[in-house]
């Protein structure tokens, strides 16, 4: 008898399952995500299996035997996964198109190969001189890197067994499907049954699997939810196309920590990495100019000095423009808000433009004190001295808050050589210690303005 085939609606966002479509999905609430996918129905009849009776064991009696991570060679990639790779465990991978996802596994390949390691590399969206030609502007790679040019996942999953490879590549995952699947490459059910069955192949086989995802144009991976939740560890490469940096971001890692960040410069031979981004952002400062402020934000246990670019002047039209590029524009208007009301500034009559150089997005409140005393510079037309760091978190009421990490922060800006640095005056005992630069304690706003 032919299996019957039916239309199952999946939400792309969550992969919830409904017989007819709806417009908005009952579980994550997002509208006009459900797709139409055929089905095939499962064969029934026969004999049933003889269920495995399960056995239970005590929480005491599991060993927790620490696991030996393998490092890639790539110290800003080790970073971000908490270490190095974690024998068995599956990564995802995603990015815009063209920010350095297949050139950055590429490179971990060429890293491991250098210690004799086999592994394979499968791409289902480039041929096999592509490949190679992205490696020939690397460094030599030896034959311990096999290639595989496959989409079929019982194919794959053949190689795999027989090789028996310790890192798998998966370029990408919205291009594999299985013949057991009736929908096409891409859909929900193909990328979930796609990573369903690699997930099984890392617990069970021990080999560590990088898998390369596709992302939307709200920069989500493509696909269901539920991607993400099956996966062991999510990164996200960002950064601006039209500029040489990249940032790799831990979303979700359970290895390690998800706030450390890797930074890479894109190059004609690959990706290299930063390992000081400070300096790196802070390149080409300008000199005496007014609403330029350097301050600090904490990415992980990393320290990062940005400087932050404020421009205030008088609007010709009733509603005057405010525009925040690299941090959140709401909190632009709070922290403009605070200054209207604890300082008497008419800001409500002026356009401000704030930007954070560079290009990088920070989110982080430790940066409200710099972002208010640029606007307060660019407003008054005074510069800040170049040798002065800010950092630390604006109340509605114009206090200035503590912060976490205050004595990294300190260290960070005295190893580059400012000499003043103006924070919290709850902090100050924190960082009593670091000789070498002085330390300006403030409580409130109208203390830091009068400071510089």
């Amino acid at each position: 008898m032919a299996k019957a085939k039916k239309s199952i609606f999946f939400c792309q966002n969550c992969g919830h399952e409904e017989s007819k479509w709806l417009g908005q999905c009952p579980v994550c609430r997002q509208w006009n995500t459900f797709v139409e996918e055929k089905v095939t129905a499962a064969k029934t009849g026969g004999q049933t299996k003889s269920l495995k009776e399960a056995e239970v064991v005590a929480l005491s009696s599991v060993q927790t035997d620490r696991e030996e991570r393998v490092c890639t060679g790539i110290g800003e990639l080790d970073r971000v996964l908490g270490g190095g790779i974690v024998p068995g465990s599956l990564v995802l991978v995603g990015g815009d198109p063209g920010i350095g996802k297949s050139t950055l596994l590429l490179q971990v390949c060429q890293r491991l190969t250098e210690r004799k390691q086999k592994l394979l590399y499968i791409s289902g969206e480039e041929s096999l001189k592509q490949i190679k030609l992205r490696a020939d502007r690397m460094e030599t790679f030896t034959d311990d890197l096999l290639l595989l040019c496959e989409t079929n996942i019982e194919t794959i999953r053949s190689v795999i067994e027989k090789e028996r490879p310790s890192l798998v590549v998966i370029d990408s995952i919205q291009t594999m499907y299985s013949e057991e699947v009736s929908s096409a490459p891409g859909s929900v059910s193909q990328v979930r049954e796609a990573t369903n069955i690699f997930m099984q192949i890392a617990k069970g086989m021990g080999i560590s699997i990088f898998i390369v995802g596709h992302v939307t144009k709200e920069g989500t991976v493509a696909g269901p939810r539920v991607l993400e939740h099956m996966v062991d560890t999510v990164l996200y490469f960002e950064g601006d196309r039209h500029a040489s940096y990249r940032i790799l971001r831990g979303v979700k890692n359970r290895f390690g920590s998800t706030n450390e960040i890797g930074v890479f410069e894109m190059r004609q031979d690959g990706l290299r990495e930063v390992e000081n981004p400070s300096e790196f952002m802070l390149n080409g400062r300008p000199e005496n100019a007014s609403g330029s402020v350097v301050a600090c934000s904490m990415e992980g246990t990393r320290p990062i000095l940005l400087e932050i670019q404020a421009l205030v002047c008088r609007s010709n039209f009733g509603m005057p423009r405010r525009t925040a590029a690299g941090t959140d524009y709401n909190r632009v208007n709070l922290l403009m808000a605070v200054l209207e009301k604890r300082l008497g500034l008419p800001l409500s009559n002026y356009d401000a433009y704030v930007n954070i150089a560079g290009g990088i997005r920070i989110n982080e409140p430790a940066v409200d004190l710099g972002i208010v005393l640029a606007l307060v510079s660019s407003y008054k037309n005074r510069p800040v001295s170049e040798d002065v760091l800010v950092f630390g978190e604006v109340g509605l009421s114009g206090e200035v808050r503590a912060v976490n990490m205050p004595e990294q922060r300190v260290s960070e800006a005295k190893k580059l050589g400012f000499q003043t640095c103006i924070l919290p005056a709850v902090s100050l005992d924190a960082v009593k210690n670091i000789q070498g630069i002085k330390l300006l304690g403030v409580k409130s706003i109208n203390e830091a303005i009068d400071l510089i």
